[in-house]
């Protein structure tokens, strides 16, 4: 009974110790796949479905045949294009403690 508190608090250590350098090595690089893969959706979106918000693209024909895989993403991406940012005001041109 003695042993198990010792091999909670290490197996806590252990997982902090794992969280940190999660955090120092694979954060940024995960955080930076995650905003790649939403700027190549958007790019998908506009080029498919881009004549929703004006920007005729692609006829509509293969568009209509795109429609059944996009429409639960069609509200998400309508709002992120409303909301969108200039490319100079993105995070990565931040000068972070410079």
């Amino acid at each position: 009974m003695a042993t198990r508190p010792f091999t909670h608090r290490l197996s806590a250590g252990w997982e902090a110790v794992k969280q940190f350098m999660y955090g120092m090595t694979g954060h940024e690089f995960a955080r930076h796949a995650l905003e790649m893969r939403h700027e190549l959706e958007a790019v998908f979106m506009v080029v498919t479905l881009g004549d929703l918000i004006g920007v005729p693209i692609l006829p509509p024909v293969y568009s209509l045949r795109l429609l059944p895989y996009v429409v639960p993403e069609i509200a998400k991406w309508k709002r992120h294009m409303a909301k969108r940012r200039e490319f100079w005001e993105k995070e990565e041109y931040d000068m972070h403690g410079v």
